[in-house]
C-alpha cells in the first residue's frame, strides 16, 4: 500500500481528535474553573529505503498524538458578590469531599453553596474541605454554624465572612464572632496528572504529586482566596477559532492526500486488470 495513503490516514485521525479538544475548549468558554487543552503531535516511525554517501533515505509513515495537556494558567476573576463563591488567586486547588462514597477530588470551581446543614458544598454536595474547629487543628468538612462559640453561644448565626486566608467567621445573633474554620488549599508538583471526571473535579491526586497535606492559604507558595469572587474558564476564545480554521484547513489537505493515494491505486489496479 502507498505510505502516503497511511500518512493520510493518520493525519486525517489525528486532526479529528485536535478539533474534538478545541470543540470541547470552546464548549466551555463560560464554564467556571475550566481549563482549556491542547493537543500536541510526533511523527510515527519513518520506513528506511536504502542508505547513500548521505546518509539513510528515509520516508514518515504519518503522525500521532504525544500527549493533551491541560493549560493550568489561571483564568480572570469575577464579582459576584455572593458571600460563598470563591476563587484562588495564585496557586492551589479546593479540596471536596463525596459524603457519600467518601472519595474526595480538587476543583477549581469555586462556585459554593451553604446546604441546609451549614456546609460548605458544590453544586452536586461535594463538601469542602479545610480545618473544622476554631482551634484550626481537625481537619474534615468545611461547617458554618455555631459549634465551637466562644462559652458554648448557641445563638442563631446571623452571618458569616470567608478571608483571603480562608479563615471562615461567623457572626451570631448576639453580636458575637468567632473563627469557625478555615478553608485548605491543595497544590501539586505535575498538575498534568489530574483526570478530569466531569462537573469541574479532578482525581488523580497522588499520581499528580501532592505537596503534603493541605494548607493554609496565603502560605508556602499556595494563593489567597478571594470571596464573593469566581474564576472564570482560561480559554482564549479568539486563539481557540483561529485553531480551529488551521485545524480544518489542514484536515483538508490531508484528506485531498487520501483520495489522491486512492486515485493512484485504482489506477493501478486498472493497469494490472487491462
Amino acid at each position: 500500500m502507498l505510505l502516503s495513503f497511511n500518512s493520510g490516514v493518520s493525519a486525517l485521525e489525528q486532526f479529528q481528535q485536535e478539533l474534538d479538544v478545541i470543540s470541547n475548549n470552546i464548549a466551555n468558554v463560560n464554564t467556571v474553573g475550566f481549563k482549556s487543552a491542547q493537543v500536541s503531535f510526533a511523527d510515527t516511525l519513518s520506513e528506511t529505503l536504502g542508505t547513500n554517501s548521505a546518509g539513510s533515505e528515509q520516508v514518515g509513515t504519518g503522525v500521532t498524538t504525544s500527549g493533551i495537556a491541560n493549560d493550568f494558567t489561571a483564568g480572570s476573576l469575577s464579582a459576584t458578590g455572593v458571600q460563598s463563591d470563591l476563587a484562588v488567586n495564585g496557586n492551589g486547588f479546593f479540596v471536596v469531599k463525596d459524603p457519600s462514597s467518601g472519595n474526595t477530588y480538587v476543583t477549581q470551581d469555586g462556585e459554593f453553596t451553604v446546604d441546609p446543614n451549614g456546609y460548605l458544598v458544590t453544586s452536586n454536595g461535594m463538601r469542602v474541605q479545610g480545618y473544622t474547629d476554631a482551634g484550626l487543628t481537625t481537619q474534615g468538612d468545611v461547617q458554618i454554624n455555631s459549634t465551637g462559640a466562644p462559652n458554648n453561644d448557641t445563638s442563631a448565626v446571623q452571618g458569616y465572612t470567608i478571608g483571603d486566608d480562608g479563615k471562615v467567621s461567623v457572626l451570631l445573633a448576639d453580636g458575637t464572632s468567632f473563627t469557625r474554620g478555615q478553608i485548605l488549599l491543595q497544590n501539586f508538583t505535575d498538575p498534568q496528572q489530574l483526570v478530569k471526571v466531569g462537573d469541574n473535579l479532578y482525581s488523580g491526586q497522588s499520581l499528580a504529586g501532592e505537596l503534603s497535606t493541605p494548607g493554609a492559604p496565603n502560605a508556602n507558595g499556595l494563593g489567597s482566596v478571594q470571596s464573593g469572587y469566581l474564576e472564570m474558564s482560561n480559554v482564549d476564545l479568539a486563539s481557540q477559532l483561529t485553531s480551529l480554521i488551521t485545524t480544518q484547513r489542514a484536515y483538508e489537505a490531508n484528506s485531498k492526500v487520501v483520495t489522491t493515494s486512492d486515485d493512484i491505486l485504482q489506477t493501478l489496479i486498472n493497469l494490472k486488470q487491462g
